[in-house]
């Protein structure tokens, strides 16, 4: 199964294929260079990187779940200096696919700081802005909760990273919000060049025989099918509110999953539980999708946003 013929264009940036690997669910080694196909996919957001290393959160990490799996990683990571040191060299010099790098902090400096080290990167060639991770005790200043969930602090986030980078910008939102599309406002009003629709549902499971938690952090972030009809009620809402790339994420397992996304508006799919089950996933639903645009006679343009209502 070889590459597909579908290029896709994100502001300055062309992607030979819709399908891009999420952050955290597949990262690049040696292991798995020859199962995962790494020169077939449009990108490859890397594992999110902090400030300084992160050893995130006590095991056990995951559980499955009735159509999902359910994650505490805590975004264990040995920092951004480490990551430009060690981890991007090697990606660099071995796929052929953009590479996007994906930041967090905890603060907006940190942020910014982040940035402004990958900024000098030339392998990287966008920064998804992780501002909606489930994961972390505190992820704002006065830690009341992840700043996806503020207007106001996701207005913050985005502007300083603006302020640091030439590159282009991915702000990843929370679905766990009381409105989404009013953060995607603010987001796209402090210039992000596109945003990620969205991150994992605040999720727990209890295990009837020990009653206590399957995850040592009680609660963890919901990824797999289960959460697709929420997510693309969301990518819907936010292609009818602003006027920015949407790259669609959560439970895409098949081409018909993705075909949703895009008919709803999306412009990419970042694909990530379905590599855990199979891991030429993101190359099979890519041309899936190529398959159904030839049998149609559609471009793939013209599929974004099609949904036809009344």
């Amino acid at each position: 199964m070889g590459r597909t013929m579908i290029s896709v264009e994100l502001g300055s940036l062309k992607f030979k294929s819709p399908v891009i690997l999420s952050s955290g669910c597949v990262e690049y080694n040696d292991s798995v260079k020859d199962l995962i196909p790494f020169n077939s996919i449009g990108a490859i957001i890397t594992k999110t990187v902090t400030l300084k290393e992160c050893l995130g959160n006590p095991m056990p990490r995951t559980f499955e779940v009735d159509s999902g799996l359910i994650n505490s990683i805590g975004l264990q990571n040995k920092g951004v200096d480490d990551y430009v040191v060690r981890v991007l060299p090697k990606l660099r010099d071995s796929i052929d696919c953009h590479i996007i790098a994906s930041i967090s902090g905890f603060t907006i400096e940190e942020f910014a700081k982040i940035a402004a080290i990958i900024d000098r990167e030339s392998a990287v060639s966008a920064i998804e802005v992780n501002i909606s991770c489930p994961n972390l005790e505190k992820n704002s200043e006065d830690g009341s909760g992840i700043f996806a969930q503020d207007d106001y602090m996701s207005y913050g986030v985005i502007k300083a990273v603006k302020e640091s980078t030439s590159k282009l910008i991915v702000a990843k939102l929370s679905p766990d919000v009381t409105d989404i599309r009013s953060v995607a406002q603010a987001v796209s009003d402090a210039g992000a060049d596109a945003v990620t629709v969205a991150n994992t549902y605040s999720a727990m499971a209890v295990d009837i025989y020990t009653a206590k938690p399957r995850l040592a952090n009680v609660s963890g972030g919901l990824s797999g099918p289960a959460i697709k009809p929420l997510t693309l009620k969301r990518v819907w809402d936010i292609y009818n509110t602003i006027d920015l790339p949407i790259i669609a994420s959560g439970g895409i397992i098949d081409y018909k999953d993705g075909l949703e996304y895009i008919i709803a508006g999306a412009t990419l799919l970042s694909v990530g539980t379905a590599s855990f089950i199979n891991p030429t996933a993101s190359l099979e639903i890519a041309k899936g999708i190529e398959n159904y645009l030839k049998e149609r006679d559609v471009k793939y343009k013209d599929l974004i946003g099609s949904l036809k209502i009344g």
